[in-house]
């Protein structure tokens, strides 16, 4: 499990890391002393500690940049601030801590964090099993998702590149991306790739075990983030 700490005090940093450790000792910690600093992260922490009162970009403002990238983290403000506690809704935050507070309060909200972020492992269901029922022709052929390497779609007809060879149907990418869930990425406009098959990335294109697609620059960064996160969680399950 990795929880990150963000706060402008180097001080509240380390205090609240050993608070961390001493609730959580299995946890990894990183330290970020800005909302900048965090979301330059390319490995999205499990669970975050986010002050408000920062200088710069505050710490409201860095969440819902944040949200946009990194659905499943558990938010939690630690914050001097009242104020804002209406507003931590907006960006699905999981608690709102205000300073001071308690070693007991702190334990408790802590471990309730952990074990939602445990929640939603257990929720994510493995690809192995599930599949796609296409219509093709007249024929009707089980995809598994597994199996799919990446997706492309050109005028109207999606290609789905797969270790057992390709299938063509009429539809839309879109709809593809919804079914096929988190492990797939929508590289470009016209392409849909699976994490588990990317053989090497940059700026422009994603290499997979078979065939290549299109990288819209507008969507690396958040490709590179999501595709860290994928390695961790893969790590995990190992």
């Amino acid at each position: 499990m990795l929880i990150g700490i963000c706060d402008d005090e180097k001080e509240v940093r380390m205090f609240l890391g050993k608070k961390v450790k001493s609730v959580c000792p299995e946890a990894e910690i990183r330290y970020y002393q800005s909302g900048k600093d965090l979301l330059r992260e390319e490995d999205p922490v499990d669970i975050l500690l986010l002050d408000i009162h920062m200088p710069g970009q505050s710490g409201m403002e860095t969440a819902e940049t944040f949200r946009e990238t990194n659905k499943n983290t558990v938010i939690i403000f630690v914050t001097a601030l009242e104020e804002y506690v209406y507003q931590a809704f907006d960006v699905g935050a999981f608690h709102y801590l205000v300073k001071p507070f308690d070693d007991r309060k702190f334990k408790e909200v802590l471990l309730k964090a952990a074990g939602q972020y445990r929640e939603k492992e257990k929720l994510k269901e493995p690809e192995k099993g599930r599949y796609l029922l296409l219509k093709a022709g007249g024929v009707h052929t089980k995809v598994f998702f597994d199996d799919i390497m990446y997706a492309e779609v050109f005028n109207r007809k999606v290609t789905i590149h797969g270790r057992e060879g390709n299938i063509e149907y009429y539809g839309r990418l879109s709809d593809l991306e919804k079914q096929l869930g988190e492990n797939f990425f929508r590289t470009h406009r016209a392409y849909l790739v699976h994490f588990k098959y990317v053989v090497r990335y940059d700026a422009a294109m994603v290499e997979t075990d078979m065939g290549a697609a299109l990288m819209a620059k507008q969507k690396y960064s958040q490709f590179v983030k999501r595709y860290m996160q994928y390695i961790r969680q893969e790590r995990n399950r190992s």
